[in-house]
């Protein structure tokens, strides 16, 4: 079994914990892209820092960004080992002094959190644009390597460090494992979009390209927020037919040419084209074709793509169409309470179990990355007490 390096954690300040609070987790670490990952122990700090907590991972779903993170399609210079898995939350077993939530709770043991991504306060990024998406030093769990403190972040562990800068929030009662975990990552990360497109304008029609959690999600989004007629636009077919339970009146498969695609919204439109257009899919050519689907004075909000690979555009028809072109990459800790809302106040219109598959330990996890790259799952359920 391999055994991570150790270094010195920073100086903590002392605080009563009990003796059964655990020294090492178990995790499951990707150390060579598309390999299977190799289950090892990693250390956990003997005691908490101050604002920070020490949890039990009950649920983490994975994300897209994981599987591509796991054959390689997305990857850091020098960012191997890591524990993948960003959307997760558990139990408090520990917390160190002054430790609150986002909204000014104490966080104890026994509490169910969840968090966001930490930032640390006072770059440009937190001070200056006041938005923690812009950190400088803006960490997931993916971001932060197996093999140096504080080892222990990701969701595919069974207990996690969840450090000061991470912004936690206590859990509701009635909100299931899976969804909390989930409005980490694909929830906030769908409201946030919709924010920078400025929402959904009443009676407006709205084009979600892509079918998987993202698409899923925002598909509910637009259907709640009083879209006149929500198209959603992926495969395969048993997502688009999940994509009509989720509130799409119009599902245009993958089977045509991009002028097809183009002519159905089009002609389910009435001829105009769609207000908004959300690029939830990252697919080559998919810009192209949301320009082409956009009504005049559109919004266009790109979401899923990953890399900094190029992507054409045709410039001439968002001038001539006067479109607004938005990016939105993540989303904050208030986008995380309000995804954690939003799916309880629409637990009874939407099928969210539906997102997800049943659970698996982390001896099971790497099939689960394998299941979702080849579309088999929408959103894998890893349980690591399992």
């Amino acid at each position: 079994m391999a055994q991570p390096l150790m270094t010195q954690p920073p100086t903590a300040t002392p605080t009563a914990t009990p003796t059964a609070t655990p020294t090492a987790t178990r995790a499951a670490v990707l150390r060579e892209h598309g390999a299977g990952l190799s289950l090892e122990e990693l250390p956990l700090p003997a005691e908490c820092e101050p604002g920070a907590a020490l949890v039990r991972v009950d649920c983490a779903t994975l994300c897209a960004t994981d599987v591509h993170l796991w054959n390689g399609a997305m990857a850091f210079p020098g960012m191997l080992p890591i524990v993948l898995g960003h959307e997760m939350m558990g139990t408090v077993i520990a917390a160190g002094p002054g430790t609150r939530d986002a909204l000014g709770r104490d966080v104890k043991p026994g509490d169910r959190i969840g968090w966001s991504e930490s930032v640390c306060g006072h770059c440009h990024g937190c001070t200056v644009l006041r938005n923690p998406v812009a950190c400088a030093e803006r960490g997931y769990g993916f971001l932060l390597r197996a093999d140096r403190w504080p080892y222990a972040t990701g969701g595919l562990c069974e207990h996690v460090y969840v450090t000061p800068g991470a912004h936690k929030v206590v859990l509701p009662d009635d909100v299931p494992d899976t969804w909390a975990a989930a409005a980490g990552c694909a929830v906030k990360t769908v409201l946030h979009a919709f924010d920078r497109a400025g929402g959904v304008r009443p009676g407006s029609s709205v084009v979600v390209q892509g079918a998987g959690a993202l698409g899923l999600v925002a598909t509910a989004v637009a259907a709640a927020s009083g879209a006149r007629r929500v198209i959603t636009v992926g495969a395969p077919d048993a997502r688009l037919e999940l994509a009509r339970r989720f509130g799409a009146d119009t599902l245009i498969g993958l089977d045509g040419d991009p002028a097809d695609r183009a002519a159905r919204v089009r002609d389910a439109t009435g001829g105009r084209g769609a207000d908004l257009v959300l690029d939830l899919a990252g697919a080559p050519g998919v810009g192209a074709e949301a320009v082409d689907m956009a009504a005049f004075g559109g919004r266009f909000v790109v979401v899923g793509s990953t890399g900094p690979r190029p992507e054409p555009l045709p410039l001439g028809t968002i001038m001539g169409k006067e479109l607004t072109v938005l990016g939105s990459l993540n989303g904050d800790v208030g986008d995380y309470h309000r995804a954690v809302e939003f799916l309880r106040a629409f637990r009874d219109r939407f099928p969210w179990d539906d997102l997800f598959s049943a659970p698996v330990g982390l001896a099971g996890a790497t099939d689960a990355l394998a299941a979702m790259s080849r579309l088999e799952q929408v959103k894998a359920v890893v349980r690591p007490q399992m």
